[in-house]
């Protein structure tokens, strides 16, 4: 079984093409359970955010699954096949492996460094966990890219700012807001989000709508940012409460959101809507209702989009999509941070790699184990034989047999591990195969060998070296 990942990401997929690909709720888990029934799938997870689509499967062949994953994302699309095509990616074994390490740690997001991708990848992990298609591969290969992300946000400075696409979407919206003498922030300048910066929302009302996770990231941001208000809607009104209770904000009514779009200077939207809910109309009617020469800027953070497009062409309105933030903020995080994330990748994938390697060569050091002790068992079945014909108890040919496992465990303990060691090396399946050869161990009983006669060979292993 190999590692396959077939995607599609803001690297390679317009906006639009995203929009259809991204599977969520119900839909999500119905891929899933569909990709775990190709019959050269054993596992998968699939990571689904407004910025890539991805699903990564344990496979038997690497043309069958690539096909069947395929035909599968063109389906729940509605994407033709051959026009998806041209959108997709395809990694596989070790590139597929150090693909996920990147993603994790940030190097792979729109916005280099966004911290929004670890609890993105925990999420697929957990969803696919629910939905019964992860197995023992992917669950250990995920926690490894866990283990990544972590590492490469604690030991380099890629997150130091907290980017993220909402802060990075306020930058932009900020600089198209005008001058706030309050703030000092002229127009075009955009200023690093930080506890201790400009507040650049300062005297500016903020409105949110959706309360989801991103939705949760924008009230922070915005209240960090020195919101003079910020106002949350959502069509679950508690949800919206809590949220806004979070930052001593308020709670507008979804069901005129032209009334509380009216009242805001920046409207950041971020639902799971699947079609706009700030359409041209609302927005209109908005309008109505505020100055002529006051402007309105529309964050729009969801995928599908949440901003129609039509309202964007209304006079005073900017808009603000995943297009524009494409390759925002990669300056913010320098060269040296890059380089040693990269590092921390290599590091984690090197490790991984020689794990793999030395899991290869158990099934044979197990093989070679149960050999042992089947030749062992005959002879001290011969020897009980001959012993008791010459007034031999049942208690000395007990202590006979042990002492003779143990001499036999002691004497293979040595070569089986350090043919453990030797096999995580590049190439150290050879010495797996000279051990077959040596031994002459027939290849189905290494195939034979069951996952729980390899955790037991950890324990004998231990007793040996006591």
């Amino acid at each position: 079984m190999s590692v396959l990942v077939v995607g599609l990401s803001h690297k390679s997929a317009p906006v639009a093409t995203l929009e259809r690909a991204a599977v969520g709720g119900d839909t999500l888990g119905k891929l899933l359970r569909d990709v775990a029934h190709l019959p050269d799938i054993a596992e998968t997870f699939v990571i689904s955010t407004c910025n890539r689509v991805e699903v990564y499967a344990e496979v038997g062949r690497f043309h069958g699954g690539v096909n069947g994953v395929c035909e599968l994302l063109a389906q729940y699309s509605g994407i033709p096949a051959g026009e998806l095509t041209g959108s997709l990616y395809v990694h596989y074994e070790d590139r597929a492996v150090q693909h996920l390490l990147a993603v994790a740690s940030g190097l792979d997001s729109m916005v280099v460094g966004e911290d929004q991708i670890l609890g993105q990848v925990r999420t697929a992990l957990r969803v696919a966990g629910d939905h019964g298609t992860l197995g023992r591969s992917l669950r250990d290969l995920g926690r490894l890219a866990l283990r990544t992300g972590k590492r490469a946000r604690a030991e380099t400075g890629i997150d130091r700012l907290g980017i993220s696409l909402v802060s990075v979407g306020i930058e932009l919206a900020v600089s198209r807001l005008g001058v706030d003498p309050s703030a000092g922030v002229s127009s075009g300048a955009v200023s690093p989000i930080s506890p201790n910066g400009p507040s650049l929302l300062s005297g500016r009302n903020i409105l949110v709508v959706g309360a989801g996770a991103m939705s949760g990231l924008a009230v922070a941001t915005a209240a960090r940012s020195g919101a003079a208000r910020v106002v949350v809607a959502n069509r679950t009104r508690p949800r919206a409460e809590r949220l806004a209770a979070g930052v001593g904000g308020g709670v507008a009514d979804f069901a005129d959101l032209p009334h509380a779009i009216a009242e805001a200077d920046l409207v950041i939207s971020c639902t799971g809507a699947g079609s706009p809910v700030i359409t041209e109309p609302k927005v209109r009617a908005a309008l109505a209702k505020r100055a002529a020469s006051r402007p309105l800027v529309l964050l729009d953070l969801a995928m599908p989009r949440d901003v129609d497009p039509a309202a964007a062409a209304l006079p005073g309105v900017s808009a603000i999509g995943l297009d524009e933030l494409r390759g925002s903020g990669g300056d913010a995080v320098g060269d040296d941070e890059i380089a040693a994330v990269r590092a921390i990748v290599e590091e984690e994938f090197a490790a991984y790699g020689s794990a793999v390697r030395a899991a290869q060569v158990t099934p044979t050091v197990v093989a070679l184990r149960a050999k042992a002790a089947t030749v062992v068992d005959a002879e001290l079945v011969r020897l009980a034989g001959r012993l008791s014909e010459h007034g031999v108890s049942g208690h000395a040919l007990e202590e006979i047999a042990q002492t003779v496992r143990r001499v036999v465990d002691k004497l293979l303990h040595a070569p089986t591990v350090r043919v453990k060691e030797l096999a995580s090396s590049p190439g150290g399946e050879e010495y797996a195969a000279a051990l077959r050869v040596l031994f002459d161990l027939d290849p189905r009983a290494v195939e034979a060998v069951t996952r729980a006669e390899l955790e037991s060979l950890n324990a004998t292993d231990q007793e040996a070296s006591q």
